[in-house]
């Protein structure tokens, strides 16, 4: 046999074990085998904390540009990460089946609690291993609330079909694994975005004989992404915002009140340019806008999840091309270029490079022992 044909073999039958091994996948391997999206979003808070810390004592530079990018990549990941939980476990036996069917009550909006035990234990390892999911919940194939965890949540339920809702119609519709935008939740009256996983008989939507089973699906804990960007304690009027697909914000570095925007939980970003150049172009970039009459440059990112595009945003006030003179400590590092930057990468660095061999060598420059 050829080495060719070994390695495919080789890669064959490591694709047998890895199928295999989902077919005795246990819930209770869950918070082992994946790793907590939670944790990855706060290590890359953490080293960003790190970057200024690091270039507000060297007198180096952190671009605005490069932070909006890892932000937006982190984020990405760590909705994908999520994601490949509900997927994985939407495989598995105790949730794909819906025995207690028969007992959907509107007086309990779904079964009672002592129903289906096994799913509702799935939920909450899920609800354990991912810190970014703040509820879990099975739908019927035509809207109806199956069941819910944390339990009171399905008690406080004020309807109980939600085959209106966008996540529902996205996943039933495209047959796939769904990221919906911010929504009021009928459980706690507070914003909320889901990522919903279509449950097949056969697995796919496009297997011969398959039957939708359901729609098995996660919402965000919005809260939990807010408390990690104001972690990045940013001063000099500089702000920072997650946007879903309709310019609905979805977290906020700013804790207390805009002097930007008159900030609230409902604030949307969709007249704004560079949301429309992130979200409809799938552009990265930066560009000035004017906001309740003031000047404000936004950097801004896509954060790309299946057919579904968010953003993140940047924005901080622009009075001239001085707009760093009146900056100081760890904000002013992550605007000004310093001599060092300049003399590693010359008069025309600006913070709109990021890619390739650029950032390698602002990487290499800024942690020379990490490459």
């Amino acid at each position: 046999m050829s080495r060719k044909n070994l390695i495919l073999l080789s890669g064959f039958l490591t694709l047998i074990v890895f199928v295999l091994s989902l077919q005795i996948f246990t819930i209770d391997k869950l918070s082992n085998i994946l790793p907590s999206s939670a944790s990855a979003q706060s290590i890359v808070i953490d080293e960003i904390k790190r970057f200024q810390n690091k270039t507000a004592t060297a007198k180096g530079t952190i671009y605005t540009g490069l932070i909006v990018k890892l932000l937006a990549d982190n984020l990405e990941t760590s909705l994908n990460k999520s994601a490949a939980i509900l997927e994985v476990t939407s495989k598995l036996p105790e949730v794909n089946s819906t025995f207690y069917a028969t007992s959907i009550s509107p007086e309990f909006h779904g079964i009672p609690q002592d129903l289906d035990i096994s799913k509702r234990k799935a939920a909450q390892h899920i609800l354990i291993a991912d810190k970014n999911f703040e509820v879990i919940f099975f739908l019927m194939p035509n809207g109806d609330m199956y069941m819910e965890e944390p339990y009171y949540r399905q008690q406080n339920l004020t309807v109980d079909n939600f085959a209106f809702r966008d996540y529902y119609k996205g996943a039933v519709n495209t047959g796939n694994t769904y990221l919906g935008n911010v929504i009021i939740s009928a459980a706690s009256g507070l914003p909320q975005a889901y990522i919903a996983v279509p449950v097949f008989s056969e697995g796919n939507k496009f297997a011969n004989n398959s039957t939708l089973t359901g729609i098995w699906a996660g919402g965000l804990n919005l809260a939990l992404f807010s408390e990690s960007l104001q972690t990045l304690n940013l001063t000099d009027g500089l702000r920072i915002v997650y946007v879903d697909q309709f310019g609905q914000k979805i977290a906020d570095s700013d804790g207390r009140s805009s002097v930007l925007l008159n900030k609230n939980s409902n604030e949307s970003f969709d007249n704004m340019q560079s949301f429309r150049n992130a979200v409809e172009g799938g552009k990265s970039g930066s560009t000035i806008e004017t906001i309740n009459h003031n000047k404000i440059l936004i950097f801004y990112e896509p954060v790309k999840f299946s057919s579904t595009t968010w953003a993140v945003l940047l924005m901080q006030p622009y009075n001239n091309e001085n707009i760093t003179s009146s900056m100081t400590g760890p904000t002013k590092a992550m605007i000004e270029p310093s001599s060092a930057a300049v003399a590693v990468f010359g008069k025309d660095s600006r913070p709109f490079g990021l890619n390739g061999d650029w950032t390698a060598r602002w990487w290499q420059w800024a942690y020379p022992t990490s490459l």
